[in-house]
């Protein structure tokens, strides 16, 4: 008879035996079959990005050794991975289904594949893109702004724009 300890203790390695045994599994064709009537029916879950417009995902672990991390879902579309919605799936172990099985089941169920990435979002004001420059230019106008404050510390009078000689520059005003 088994104490409470060891029960639980040969429970939890039933466990991982079971877990990892089901990452090798579903690297089989019959395993790749089973997945593919899951994802169809969207077990998974659906991509939460809105320019997949709810792409069915994959099962994706981050790494193949066994309490390394949670399982997360593979979008297909934008390729990246999400953390599932449901917190069953979330409870599972990554190894479980490992880091080869969605790109796997994609390269067999080549149909599958997107060949061009989902598209990407492009911020606009008022209409227009905003060019990348112009994040340059803000964080420069910051720094400057930081920089300003920092000269000043101390008590020291702000030093006021002018020629150099100690007279006043008529522009300034």
């Amino acid at each position: 008879m088994l104490t409470e300890e060891q029960h639980e203790l040969v429970e939890s390695a039933a466990e991982m035996l079971y877990g990892l045994i089901h990452q090798r599994f579903i690297l089989t064709s019959r395993g790749l079959s089973a997945m593919y009537d899951k994802f169809k029916n969207v077990d998974f879950g659906r991509c939460p990005r809105v320019l997949c417009g709810g792409q069915p995902c994959l099962p994706v672990g981050q790494a193949d050794l066994p309490r390394t991390s949670t399982v997360k879902i593979f979008c297909p579309k934008c390729q990246d991975i999400y953390y599932p919605r449901s917190k069953l799936q979330g409870n599972n172990d990554g190894a479980y289904f490992g880091t080869t099985f969605p790109h796997l089941f994609l390269m067999t169920y080549s149909h599958l594949r997107y060949a061009k990435q989902a598209s990407k979002y492009c911020p606009k004001v008022f209409g227009f893109k905003i060019h990348p420059s112009s994040y340059e230019v803000l964080n420069a106008k910051r720094k400057e702004k930081k920089a300003s404050k920092h000269i000043n510390v101390g008590g020291a009078l702000p030093i006021k724009a002018g020629t150099g000689n100690g007279k006043e520059d008529p522009r300034a005003k």
